[in-house]
């Protein structure tokens, strides 16, 4: 990570000017709304929280089976909010979410009536 940081090789914003214990925002550097989401892994066989990764925009555990059962199935659960308890498990996954507005779209508003016919005004977002 610190040699693409060096010699500027990712041409993604990475979005770190949005910390952890926001919920959402826009981010300063790009310019793009921005969600925290949190997730867990558990193992299906005995429900042990498992420690993750994501790999690829993929949220899999960071070990291959499971240290409790030794199974090697897993689920992953999107978390509403984060605790302490499951920080050390969590793992963090910035998302990108698009607007609403379109280019396109327009606002349309009348001005007050006055002595002459009114006006359409016509203003874009």
């Amino acid at each position: 990570m610190f040699l693409t940081n060096l010699f500027n090789l990712r041409k993604a914003c990475s979005h770190d000017s949005i910390t952890p214990d926001m919920e959402s925002g826009y981010c300063p550097d790009c310019g793009k709304f921005i969600k925290n989401e949190w997730y867990i892994t558990r193992c299906t066989c005995c429900g042990v929280k498992l420690k993750s990764v994501v790999i690829k925009g993929e949220v899999q555990p960071l070990h291959n089976y499971c240290s409790n059962c030794g199974g090697e199935e897993y689920s992953v659960e999107k978390l509403s909010k984060i605790n302490f308890i499951d920080i050390n498990f969590a793992v963090l996954q910035k998302k990108e979410i698009e607007n609403g507005v379109k280019p396109s779209d327009s606002t349309i508003c009348w001005q007050e009536r006055t002595a002459s016919q009114p006006k359409l005004l016509v203003q874009y977002l």
